[in-house]
């Protein structure tokens, strides 16, 4: 199946595995729209996407956890490329603490970006992939199924986006949209405010991800691979 010509919506889109899958997809020939919460990051991964030919890019800047602003994302983007087939939910937060340090403020930033987040923006496309028989991707993480220590408000919010896709994908698959998350281990990005290095080789790559996605987007439309875990193939541990 082409993506030349169809059109994506990537939160989220300006680094790490946003910016991984807006490339792949604009190297496909589709139209990216991106969102990020800071001006200048959305305008310079808007330039790094243009640059690369292929589809057009669109940067827009959006807070995932206000639903007006998200809604405007999405008219912004059909406004530009006439439609939307596909709508890549990426954007996240991650914090870490034990239970007893965990404080309401980081809890409730975490809740309502990971999985507000990801409602607000499928609520906000709904109708648009309806009239495009699109996809609604999510990236969750393994964390989505597997728990850890220190983990209580990560865990919590990617086990809600795991149920919450899968759910979804049940509600919508009656209008042609299909729904499918994507579930990766350790990914080489900018998540927690650490920035990837050489030593970060081993992991799942940004382009690996967006490689996925794209390849999602081909598969004929009788077929659903509705939830994809995704591990490094040879981490530390295993050598």
């Amino acid at each position: 199946m082409s993506l030349n010509g169809k059109s994506a919506l990537v939160t989220g889109g300006s680094k790490g595995i946003g910016y991984g899958v807006a490339a792949a997809l604009v190297d496909a020939g589709m139209d990216v729209a991106i969102t990020a919460r800071t001006e200048s990051d959305v305008r310079d991964a808007e330039a790094s996407l243009v640059a690369r030919g292929g589809g057009r890019a669109l940067g827009l800047v959006c807070d995932v956890r206000d639903l007006a602003q998200q809604r405007g994302t999405v008219a912004a983007t059909v406004e530009r490329f006439g439609r939307l087939d596909a709508l890549i939910a990426n954007a996240g937060v991650g914090h870490f603490a034990s239970i007893e340090e965990l404080a309401p403020d980081d809890w409730q930033r975490i809740i309502d970006t990971n999985v507000t987040g990801v409602y607000y923006s499928i609520k906000a496309a709904v109708e648009a992939l309806k009239a495009s028989k699109g996809y609604f991707v999510t990236i969750g993480s393994l964390a989505g199924t597997n728990f850890f220590p220190g983990g209580a408000a990560y865990n919590a919010s990617k086990f809600a986006v795991t149920g919450f896709t899968q759910a979804v994908m049940l509600d919508l698959r009656t209008y042609g949209i299909r729904s499918t998350v994507i579930m990766p281990g350790s990914v080489a990005t900018h998540f927690s405010g650490s920035a990837p290095s050489d030593q970060d080789a081993w992991k799942i790559q940004p382009e690996d991800l967006g490689g996925m996605v794209r390849h999602l987007l081909e598969t004929p439309a009788r077929t659903l691979p509705s939830k994809i875990e995704v591990r490094p193939s040879m981490p530390p541990s295993a050598r």
